[in-house]
C-alpha cells in the first residue's frame, strides 16, 4: 500500500512502517505489527497535511494512531514551511511548544533552535530536558535555581505557569553568581566568584555544572579559611549524589584562582 512498507524483525517476524512525503521532505509516522494500523497511520497524517482547520487544538482520539506529538510537527510543516521533530507550533511572535492535549507551553522565538533540538519532559509540577547527560530544569534557563520558591523567588507577571517568555517570569531572588549567556549558537552558563572582585570560574553548559562548579569554587575558598557568608546551593532537583560528585571531580577551578586562594591561611 501507499506509504507501507514491511521489514523484519530481528526474531523473523513482519511489521509495517508508515511514512509520508511532503513538501518534498520524508517523514517517518512510525510503525506496528498490523498492516491495518500502519495504513491509518498514513491515511490520518494525509488527512492532516490537507486540512488547515486541524490545529493543534483540535486533536481527538479518531486520529489515532497517529500520535498528538506527529499532529503538531505536521500542522506546524502543513502552515509554516518547516518541519521540526518536536510538538512545536510557530506563531508570528511566539512559539507553542506542546508537552500533551493539556498542557501548551509559550516561548519567545529567541528559544526556537533550543527546543527544536531538546525534548521537554515533566516530573511532579517540573519541566525539564536531557542536555549533555543531565536533567536540565526549563526554569534554569532563567537563572532560577531548583530550590526557588514559586511566588518568593520568582512569579509569573499574567499568573499564567505556562507563559514561559521572557516578559512573563520575573525572577525576584536570581543565583547572583550565575549568569546564562550566548556564546555563538551556544547558550552557557558563565560562573562567578565574589572575593575582594570578582573571579571566573568558568562558562558551563548547564545550569546545573555551573552550580556544582560554584560549589566547588566556594568549598576552596573555604578550606583556605575564606569565611564566605554565602552557603552551596542544594544539589539540583533529579541529580543524584553519585552524579554530582562525579561531576565535582572532574570540574578544574582555575589555576588563577587557586594561586589566589593559596595566598590564604588554609583550615587545620
Amino acid at each position: 500500500m501507499k506509504g507501507i512498507f514491511s521489514a523484519k524483525k530481528r526474531d523473523g517476524t513482519t511489521y509495517y512502517r508508515a511514512s509520508v512525503t511532503y513538501k518534498g521532505k520524508h517523514i517517518s509516522l512510525g510503525s506496528s505489527d498490523s498492516m491495518e494500523t500502519a495504513s491509518m497511520l498514513y491515511e490520518n497524517a494525509r488527512l492532516v497535511l490537507r486540512s488547515p482547520e486541524l490545529t493543534p487544538d483540535k486533536y481527538s482520539d479518531g486520529m489515532k494512531p497517529l500520535s498528538f506529538h506527529k499532529f503538531v510537527c505536521l500542522s506546524n510543516f502543513r502552515d509554516n514551511n518547516i518541519y521540526i521533530k518536536t510538538p512545536v507550533y510557530l506563531h508570528r511572535t511566539y512559539f507553542s511548544y506542546h508537552l500533551d492535549m493539556d498542557t501548551e507551553l509559550k516561548f519567545d522565538l529567541e528559544d526556537l533552535f533550543y527546543y527544536s533540538s531538546h525534548t521537554i519532559q515533566r516530573r511532579g509540577n517540573h519541566l525539564f530536558v536531557a542536555d549533555f547527560g543531565l536533567q536540565e530544569r526549563v526554569l534554569a534557563r532563567y537563572d532560577i535555581p531548583g530550590f526557588a520558591v514559586p511566588g518568593k523567588d520568582y512569579r509569573f507577571v499574567n499568573g499564567d505557569k505556562t507563559d514561559l517568555r521572557y516578559s512573563n517570569v520575573d525572577v525576584i531572588n536570581p543565583v547572583k553568581n550565575i549568569r546564562r549567556r550566548r556564546e555563538g549558537r551556544d547558550e552557557v552558563f558563565n560562573v562567578k566568584m565574589h572575593i575582594n572582585g570578582d573571579w571566573n570560574i568558568g562558562s558551563f553548559p548547564t545550569h546545573e555544572m555551573a552550580i556544582i562548579a560554584y560549589n566547588k569554587a566556594l568549598d576552596e575558598a573555604k578550606k583556605h579559611g575564606l569565611k564566605k557568608r554565602t552557603e552551596v546551593i542544594d544539589i539540583p532537583d533529579g541529580l543524584s549524589h553519585a552524579l554530582y560528585a562525579k561531576i565535582y571531580s572532574t570540574i578544574e577551578l582555575p589555576a588563577k584562582y587557586l594561586e589566589y586562594l593559596s595566598g590564604f591561611k588554609a583550615e587545620s
